[in-house]
């Protein structure tokens, strides 16, 4: 054992992990993050490439790996308090806004755009009344997109300030248990070596949800249960969304289904983008990505239905697991279903899919029937908002489009901490980003690690 003592041990090297360490770093601290993924550079989805069925690689290389979750996402950054996290539950608007403003010009140091969607203010009231007429609620934020493409050269440079600030970094290296003595963190036990340090951030990311939550059960941090969003990804001719995306380029739409009064949203709206395989530990759902160019003529996003879970259930992520896990039983990988078919009540098949006006971005998905897999309140709530969304956007609903599924975002059971995020009860022991259910988000969880670490520098 090397017994190193660090000043701070980050595990997870998503956008909460690599914030936190910049800002930790330059500061002069001594900084190691244990990441369970790849690096960078060596993150390849072997499904993506061939365009077969996911091979359930040991560790996910959408998922995992340095850059977190969002190293292949489409790399929107979504700048608003109401989207994407809780952060407003410990910040003002006012205090968010700059925060936002700081990871913005970060991001640009490294090398993303400096466009901004959603500027136009005369544009998103018309779209934004004319949806209410609908029943249909968009939420206003800016956006900057930088694309699968420049988010990846984005996260190299920040890996190369990384290593430049003389940050410690440890992949393939999963955090397997916590060192608490006293009601205080000492370190952490990973898969080859024992770590000690002063402060310990735990940032694992989306993938690493169930880890936290078994630490949080282990440990009896204080929890409160997030909200499971479960659902499908449609992909569309990308002339259908022009309206919303030119403006808004990722439009969120939130409507809730009179069927069973379920929140229902819009979620990664990925322009003239593909459609992609994921896996999150033994299941494989769908995901979407977008680049800085066009891709394909088609626009593809996930439809979502919210279900936050009440006593005595408490894990939503295992329910969420449960339905990935019957959809992969069905066809062994990701299901593809006209949406015509799915209306009707029958599978698709090879050959219908074939015939579709919509062409598949991703063709390791199989023809099936996802009503044999999501529950009916899920697929009504679906259908009542895309007939809603047809009215705003006409050929939302059309038979042709095309439903993969399922989607799930997972979110970690919130875990209770301080207004300086750190853990109740435990000293020393902080949490930020997606995996501990306080963000959901690129932006908020950069934000998320920013605070962490100007907590951790009080304290120094």
């Amino acid at each position: 054992m090397t017994n190193k003592f660090y000043d701070v041990i980050i595990v997870g090297s998503g956008p909460a992990g690599t914030f936190s360490a910049l800002e930790l770093a330059k500061k002069g601290l001594k900084v190691l993050i244990l990441e369970k993924g790849d690096d960078l550079l060596r993150r390849k989805c072997p499904a993506l490439e061939k365009q077969i069925p996911c091979v359930r690689c040991k560790s996910c290389s959408i998922t995992s790996g340095f850059g977190g979750a969002g190293a292949f996402s489409d790399g929107k950054v979504t700048l608003s308090a109401d989207v994407g996290g809780n952060l407003k539950d410990f910040l003002s608007q006012e205090e968010l806004d700059r925060l936002f403003q700081s990871v913005i010009e970060k991001l640009i140091e490294f090398g993303a755009p400096r466009r901004i969607y959603g500027l136009d203010s005369e544009q998103v009231d018309k779209i934004y009344y004319e949806a209410q007429r609908y029943g249909l609620e968009i939420v206003k934020s800016k956006v900057l997109h930088m694309g699968t493409d420049k988010g990846f050269l984005v996260l190299k440079a920040m890996r190369e300030a990384i290593v430049s600030e003389k940050v410690e970094f440890h992949c393939n290296e999963p955090v397997e248990d916590l060192i608490i003595k006293d009601s205080k963190i000492e370190g952490v036990k990973t898969v080859k070596d024992e770590y000690y340090g002063r402060f310990v951030i735990l940032a694992p990311g989306r993938s690493g949800a169930e880890w936290l939550f078994k630490m949080s059960k282990k440990y009896g941090f204080k929890t409160d249960t997030n909200p499971v969003d479960i659902g499908v990804r449609i992909e569309v001719p990308a002339e259908v969304l022009k309206k919303l995306t030119d403006v808004f380029y990722e439009p969120k739409i939130i409507y809730y289904s009179k069927s069973f009064d379920d929140k229902v949203r819009t979620f990664c709206v990925n322009p003239y983008g593909v459609v992609v395989p994921e896996m999150t530990e033994d299941v494989v759902t769908v995901n979407g990505h977008s680049y800085s160019y066009p891709v394909s003529n088609n626009t593809n996003l996930a439809i979502l239905v919210s279900t936050k879970f009440t006593q005595p259930f408490n894990d939503p992520v295992s329910y969420g697991k449960s339905i990935a896990r019957l959809a992969n039983l069905l066809t062994g990988s990701v299901i593809i279903q006209r949406y015509g078919d799915l209306k009707l009540g029958r599978r698709s098949t090879e050959e219908r899919i074939k015939r579709s006006i919509v062409k598949p971005t991703y063709l390791g998905a199989v023809p099936g029937d996802l009503s044999f897999a999501l529950p009916y309140r899920y697929l009504s709530s679906i259908k009542e908002m895309l007939d809603q969304l047809d009215k705003l956007v006409p050929g939302m609903a059309d038979d042709g489009n095309l439903i993969y599924g399922v989607e799930v975002k997972f979110y970690s059971a919130r875990i209770k901490v301080t207004r300086d995020f750190e853990i109740e009860g435990i000293q020393n022991l902080f949490v930020a980003g997606d995996g501990a259910g306080i963000t959901r988000g690129l932006s908020q969880a950069a934000v998320s690690g920013i605070l962490v670490a100007n907590s951790i520098l009080k304290k120094v």
